[in-house]
């Protein structure tokens, strides 16, 4: 089980304008400024729960990864995964999660995967049976039988993901965190790593924790979403919570009418406020994507 509670993070940035005399007064006078990436973030994440946590950029869903894999250290709350304080009990904590950074690689660079998956091997003590047998398991999963033998730098994009969460993988972890692990993915390679995480979390019981600007999947894989945003928990539900929160702030739907006869479909924008008694047919039958209610809905919050 995860549990965060009141949990606070910030960042002190130097500032400055462009050119050199700006630069040189920078040497004896910095100005700085404090970002607060986190602020009072709490939630609770049960065994086997696969979640969803989205919010744009810059309110802290790359902060709470990295804190929740023991990268980062809070200034004030308290944190424990699977009863372990993660920045504290490091060594213990890394041999059971599984961390994948969409724009970080673990791989490295100019050696085959293998070799990369070898050392993995030695990193985590993984002893030779297990290696095998999730290596075999993995490589079928993720289609690696042609892949294992390159070096990372002569793989696309979406090769070297489904390699990534292979390398995150071969130590059996309990808990997978994803931040953007479908970032610039073709869709076929998308839909390999939503299908294999979805496997994942069905077979192993494996506690995910996705972080993604792509809504189709949320939608594909999760059940219950977190909201943050400036570095606060907006909101912790289900998608149709979501809808509902959109209808509270006013969001302006999308309902289908009838064909005009001239073979198009005009659409009228109804404000749910008003029509409240048909809000949740409306919601049900709106046309709007999930990704145009998540942009309304940081616009409304002013978390964009």
């Amino acid at each position: 089980m995860i549990t965060m509670e009141h949990i606070c993070k910030s960042y002190r940035v130097a500032k400055r304008n462009a050119g050199m005399k700006e630069a040189c007064k920078a040497l004896f006078r910095r100005e700085m400024e404090v970002i607060q990436a986190l602020s009072d973030v709490s939630f609770t994440i049960q065994d086997g729960e696969m979640v969803g946590y989205i919010g744009p950029n810059g309110a802290g869903k790359s902060s709470t990864i990295k804190i929740l894999s023991g990268i980062l250290t809070p200034e004030s709350g308290s944190c424990l995964v699977d009863g372990r304080i993660p920045w504290k009990n490091r060594t213990e904590h890394v041999r059971q999660i599984g961390v994948v950074f969409g724009q970080r690689s673990q791989l490295w660079w100019d050696v085959p995967v293998i070799d990369s998956f070898e050392l993995l091997k030695d990193i985590y003590a993984i002893s030779p049976n297990v290696y095998q047998n999730n290596l075999e398991e993995l490589t079928e999963l993720l289609h690696l039988q042609e892949l294992l033998k390159m070096p990372v730098r002569q793989l696309s994009l979406g090769q070297r993901m489904r390699c990534e969460i292979a390398a995150s993988l071969l130590h059996s972890p309990k808990i997978l965190f994803l931040d953007e692990p479908t970032i610039g993915l073709d869709a076929v390679s998308k839909l390999a790593v939503r299908e294999f995480v979805m496997r994942l979390n069905q077979n192993h019981k494996a506690t995910v924790i996705l972080t993604t600007h792509d809504m189709q999947d949320i939608e594909a894989l999760t059940n219950r979403i977190i909201l943050i945003g400036k570095g606060r928990v907006l909101m912790d539900g289900t998608l149709e919570d979501m809808r509902r929160l959109a209808v509270q702030h006013g969001q302006t739907m999308e309902k289908p009418q009838a064909d005009t006869g001239q073979g198009l479909q005009k659409t009228e924008k109804v404000d749910c406020i008003e029509k409240s008694p048909v809000c949740k047919e409306m919601v049900e039958q709106s046309t709007d994507s999930l990704e145009r209610i998540v942009a309304g809905l940081y616009q409304k919050l002013d978390i964009a």
